[in-house]
């Protein structure tokens, strides 16, 4: 009987070989529950009212924060209206005074002329007085009653012009305060889309602006992993950084869509895109700022 003799190295390159067969199948990373891409809470922040742009402060990847004056729209026009209408309201409360005084005059007036009148229907009844001398005093009354009528209408309407006044001021104050711009939420400027100098019309976007210290990574379970997903569920979230391994982070189930939608087309296959699947956010922070918006992830219940 022949027996047959490898080399010594033979042996030692199949042990070799079997090692690193065994520790691959050891590391291999274990099947993800679902996938998805990061996005941020995006806020497009736009011109609240027309004029010149003169100075705009943010650029992309610049941090803003919150109630930070970012840019400052032209004020001259909105400043001179605001001028002309407080000339206007000072020249009405002006008229208000007058008219006042007028009815303090005619109210005067009136109740002489009512006392005038008693006066003489006495004397009618007794004989004393004409019944010409009583019609005139009865239309001297009335008239007097027309005019203290008359200036009590006048105040009304200058107080009510007066409030018209007041109402376009505060229409113009609150548009000369939207000149100034500020920052609504702190974080990063992603994109801009305006410079000094431009014309700005209402509603026109400047800038676009997300916080980035936590991302909200979007992905898309099945009906039967549904039930398995709660909200406030601690999961793993995994990325890729480097070819050989991958980087872990915690997230929270923050959302669960009530509703179910076919596989995102850029699924290729006719197969999976006729699947149905519910999508759902999780939250995870980033105080590191190593994720990145469109990142793509994939999630891994923890055990409980």
């Amino acid at each position: 009987m022949s027996v047959l003799m490898l080399p010594h190295r033979v042996f030692a390159g199949a042990a070799l070989a079997a090692s690193l067969s065994l520790l691959a199948s050891c590391t291999k990373a274990t099947p993800a529950d679902a996938y998805g891409n990061f996005e941020a809470e995006e806020v497009v922040v736009a011109a609240e009212t027309a004029g010149q742009l003169q100075s705009f402060a943010p650029t992309e990847g610049q941090t803003l924060s919150v109630r930070e004056v970012v840019a400052q729209l032209d004020t001259i026009q909105i400043a001179l209206e605001r001028q002309q209408l407080a000339a206007q309201r000072a020249s009405l409360v002006a008229h208000r005074g007058e008219v006042q005084e007028q009815l303090r005059t005619v109210e005067t007036q009136h109740a002489i002329a009512q006392r005038t009148r008693a006066r003489i229907d006495l004397l009618f009844a007794k004989q004393a007085a004409t019944a010409q001398q009583r019609d005139q005093t009865e239309r001297d009354e009335r008239a007097s009653m027309g005019q203290v009528t008359a200036s009590r209408l006048s105040i009304t309407r200058v107080a009510a012009d007066i409030a018209a006044i007041d109402a376009r001021l505060a229409a113009v104050s609150d548009r000369l305060r939207r000149t100034s711009i500020a920052n609504p939420v702190g974080g990063t400027v992603l994109a801009t889309y305006a410079r000094a100098g431009e014309m700005i019309q209402p509603g026109q976007p400047l800038y676009r602006i997300a916080s980035l210290d936590t991302l909200t990574l979007r992905a898309y379970v099945t009906g039967a992993q549904l039930p398995t997903v709660k909200l406030g569920q601690a999961v793993d979230v995994h990325i890729e950084g480097s070819a050989d391994s991958l980087q872990r982070w915690r997230g929270t189930v923050s959302w669960v869509s009530a509703r179910a939608e076919f596989t995102p087309t850029p699924v290729q296959t006719r197969e999976a895109r006729s699947d149905l699947v519910y999508a759902i956010k999780v939250r995870v922070a980033n105080p590191q700022g190593v994720l990145k918006i469109g990142m793509p992830a994939d999630i891994t219940w923890q055990a409980p």
